[in-house]
């Protein structure tokens, strides 16, 4: 069974989108938050907003693929 991108529902904080790229890496979703506010605030923050908020739209729930 190949592995599904997804946002999480239960332990999430803004969407779930962090939360499903942990549980998809197999990473503490925490670990994947401070990466992704790191590179938000050292690179820019314009663009990672957008991405954020388009994977969020974009990622179905996690209930809705299983």
């Amino acid at each position: 069974m190949p592995k599904k991108l997804y946002k999480i529902e239960q332990g999430r904080v803004f969407c779930g989108v962090c939360g499903g790229i942990g549980e998809y890496l197999n990473l503490d979703p925490n670990i994947i938050r401070l990466i992704a506010v790191l590179l938000g605030v050292s690179f820019a923050f314009i663009p990672a907003l957008i991405a954020y908020i388009v994977m969020a739209c974009i990622l179905p729930d996690k209930s809705m693929t299983f």
